[in-house]
């Protein structure tokens, strides 16, 4: 398997995502991570992407499921997602 391609099926962690790329929760998601994440939309396969950063990096604005939610770097500790195709919808 190439490298490329294992660190895709991985992902990367959300906070690096850049900003207005869209991409998709992986299927490991943190047992760890808040149920109130999970009530959100912060599930395997979402779409999602970063709308902004502040200009110190926190918060982060995000938009999953329609919706725009601001949360801290830390908050999204654990969670990863890969880039979608710039040609997908």
């Amino acid at each position: 398997m190439s490298k490329h391609h294992e660190s895709n099926k991985l992902g990367i962690p959300l906070q690096r995502l850049p900003v207005g790329r869209w991409a998709r929760l992986v299927d490991n998601v943190p047992r760890k991570i808040s149920p109130r994440f999970l009530d959100l939309g912060f599930v395997p396969g979402t779409r999602l992407k970063i709308v902004r950063r502040a200009p110190l990096g926190d918060p982060i604005e995000i938009e999953i499921r329609g919706t725009r939610l601001c949360f801290r770097r830390s908050q999204l500790r654990g969670l990863r997602v890969v880039l979608e195709d710039e040609t997908e919808p």
